[in-house]
């Protein structure tokens, strides 16, 4: 079977998050974004697990609630600041590994992303012995990645690099930029949304397809360490140049530069302030191919962006979180069953009886990858433009020149 699931959310518990990040507002939202399974974030946090609990148990590391599951992980900030993604196969599992790393933390109980004063190396350890999943979230952003701080994952992980199975990209990369960096073709790669609120602006903006035999924590597993026939089928995520630390730019300002003029410039914006290196610039200068070169277990790669910025776009709103582009995105999605089928499946004839012409057609211009990308950088998101006569881009969709179209996978 093939399901959708995004493995990086954050609970209610962590900083500068929603307090609408609850179960079920998670399970509400998860199948009208045509998300499968959901992985819990925070589950070191006593609250949340208290909450997680209460789903209903469907295996050791499987839960569900109203319809859809979710399966137990947390992400960890260790030393020097990076942070790792952690998936675990039951709850008595996150209680031991709580029980190794509380000596190590002053705020285990209180964020849903702790502080753990460890090294990778160390964390690995006790992953590998409790047989718990580990792997570097959003590896290349300039804050909280391993490549932020270090040059590979021997440096960041030391004897236990080899037992890291997955690297999660993060929101200003993808397969084109992350396959250049040979170290990494040996991983599967996670895309998720890393999201801090429930809103479909955010929730499963990126998520994975896999092919397994059921929506399980031990199938997922599988697909992540690519046994038994298990695999990623399919990264899904919005164009890396909307990624707020694409490009490299000032901080304060947002003017961006290229890598050899923030060189130039020691990294000190003309403003006076600090230049932050991007995502790009980071990947160009551990990159061993000019081109990326994917290897064979490598998945497609599609681009997708939300629906709610293409419809703020279509019907001129400033943002998508407006009452007006929620109705318009609950209307599209009530109907015809969830967004991907919005974005990807349904006949444009039909979106185009059923929503204003302006959304129909700024749907169109998506599939026809005409959205024009303003780049990200500085901590800002980049921005989307629809196109113009005079104005037309074309967003690279595939690793592999065999797809013939958008939804061919």
């Amino acid at each position: 079977m093939i399901i959708n699931a995004d493995l990086h959310i954050h609970s209610r518990f962590s900083s500068a998050t929603s307090n609408k990040m609850n179960i079920q507002n998670l399970a509400l939202v998860a199948p009208l974004k045509g998300i499968d399974i959901i992985a819990t974030g925070d589950c070191l946090h006593p609250e949340w697990i208290e909450e997680i609990k209460r789903c209903n148990k469907l295996d050791e590391g499987t839960f569900e609630f109203e319809g859809t599951r979710f399966i137990l992980n947390t992400e960890i900030e260790a030393q020097k600041r990076v942070h790792h993604l952690l998936y675990f196969p039951s709850i008595s599992t996150v209680e031991d590994f709580k029980e190794r790393i509380k000596h190590k933390s002053k705020n285990l109980e209180t964020d849903g992303r702790p502080n753990i004063d460890m090294s990778g190396e160390e964390l690995a350890q006790i992953s590998k012995d409790l047989d718990v999943l580990i792997g570097p979230a959003h590896a290349f952003t300039p804050y909280t990645a391993m490549y932020a701080y270090f040059n590979s994952l021997s440096e960041c992980y030391g004897n236990l690099a080899k037992y890291v199975s997955f690297v999660e990209l993060g929101l200003s990369a993808d397969t084109y930029f992350a396959d250049k960096i040979k170290e990494l073709h040996k991983l599967t790669f996670l895309t998720n949304s890393d999201c801090h609120s429930p809103h479909p602006a955010r929730i499963a903006r990126e998520f994975n397809r896999f092919q397994v035999n059921d929506a399980t924590y031990n199938e997922i597993k599988k697909a992540i360490l690519r046994i038994n026939g298990n695999k990623t089928v399919l990264n899904v995520g919005i164009p890396p140049q909307e990624g707020k630390y694409h490009e490299s730019a000032c901080r304060a300002c947002y003017t961006h530069y290229t890598l050899e003029e923030a060189q130039l410039k020691r990294w000190k914006c003309s403003c006076g302030k600090r230049i932050k290196k991007g995502v790009k610039d980071r990947i160009s200068e551990r990159a061993e191919f000019a081109e990326p070169e994917h290897p064979d277990h490598r998945p497609l790669y599609l681009h997708l962006i939300p629906l709610t910025e293409i419809i703020t776009k279509a019907i001129g709103q400033q943002n998508p979180f407006t009452q007006t582009v929620n109705k318009r995105w609950s209307e599209l999605v009530s109907h015809f069953k969830s967004e991907i089928n919005v974005l990807l499946e349904i006949d444009i004839g039909e979106i185009a009886k059923f929503t204003a012409p302006a959304i129909a057609e700024a749907i169109q211009a998506f599939r026809e990858r005409k959205i024009i990308v303003h780049p990200g950088g500085g901590g800002q998101y980049g921005r989307i433009e629809l196109p113009s006569d005079d104005n037309i881009i074309e967003i690279k969709t595939r690793p592999n020149s065999n797809q013939t179209s958008l939804i061919d996978y």
